[in-house]
């Protein structure tokens, strides 16, 4: 178990070194800081130019609910991922998002917010990792949950 803290921020381009997530469905933009093994705070610029803003909704443009839950798992794997050391994707494991729990969301988010994750490592037993995330714009709360994510077994 590696202890050593990254160095910050984590741009995009080291971001897509240990995600396998690629345009469009790469949402998270910059890790801001971590506490390996206990939390980390990332972010994601929100913009018009999102494919999803074309069909949800025409004229009253909102960032899908399950992006959201998305967004911040992606997160909560960059925090299992820089925990363990600055190696490339191919040399760490790969987990999948298995469950969700306890999702809410209080605000709809738009074009123009910048979405502020907020994911905390609750424990990680048996290469499965729990996770309690929340998702902020200028401090306000705008979605919340718990997620499970499990380790890809060849």
């Amino acid at each position: 178990m590696s202890t050593a803290t990254p160095a910050m921020p984590v741009d995009v381009t080291r971001i897509m070194g240990m995600l396998p997530h690629r345009y469009p469905f790469l949402l998270v933009d910059r890790v801001l800081s971590i506490e390996p093994h206990k939390r980390l705070t990332a972010l994601k610029n929100v913009t018009i130019n999102e494919p999803f803003f074309q069909g949800h909704f025409p004229g009253h443009p909102v960032m899908p609910g399950v992006l959201l839950i998305e967004a911040m798992a992606q997160a909560a794997g960059l925090l299992t991922q820089l925990s363990e050391g600055n190696g490339s994707r191919e040399e760490k494991p790969l987990y999948y998002l298995v469950k969700v729990d306890k999702a809410r969301f209080s605000r709809i988010v738009v074009p123009g917010d910048q979405l502020v994750l907020e994911v905390e490592q609750k424990r990680m037993l048996r290469r499965m990792g729990l996770y309690a995330c929340c998702a902020r714009i200028d401090g306000e709360e705008v979605a919340s949950a718990e997620i499970l994510c499990a380790e890809r077994t060849p």
